[in-house]
């Protein structure tokens, strides 16, 4: 089975650091993009970061300077770094596999595609207070 999990997601002030992780099995995650979107109440499906197979990376604007993504190939794993965190980075992260490359805008920020992933996981809910 395939499985995405995220984790490290928790309550910080605003300014303040988390590091998210998101461990993959049952692919070979070599060959996939891996992409992170969030979910907060009262607004769609957004997409935050994602880091190609050759481990390009793209962030939205929103996220732009303040997060960095990365992959450890070895430990199947994606990371995803949020520093000078703010009340509206507040919602459930998730992370998610495709096959594709990361999907971009004219300007080349990241966008959630949800068509081009095959497989996501369980979130991890950061909270961000004022």
């Amino acid at each position: 089975d395939v499985q995405l999990q995220a984790s490290g997601g928790g309550l910080v002030h605003a300014g303040g650091s988390l590091r998210l992780s998101c461990a993959v099995s049952g692919i070979t995650f070599d060959d996939y993009s891996i992409g992170w979107f969030r979910l907060a109440p009262g607004k769609g499906r957004e997409g935050v970061s994602c880091i190609s197979m050759n481990s390009i990376t793209y962030y939205a604007d929103s996220v732009k300077g303040r997060f960095t993504i990365s992959r450890e190939n070895a430990k199947n794993t994606v990371f995803l770094e949020m520093n000078s965190l703010k009340p509206e980075d507040t919602a459930v992260y998730h992370c998610s596999s495709s096959t594709l490359p990361c999907s971009t805008d004219y300007s080349g920020s990241y966008v959630y595609t949800p068509a081009f992933y095959d497989h996501r996981g369980q979130g991890t809910q950061v909270t961000v207070s004022s």
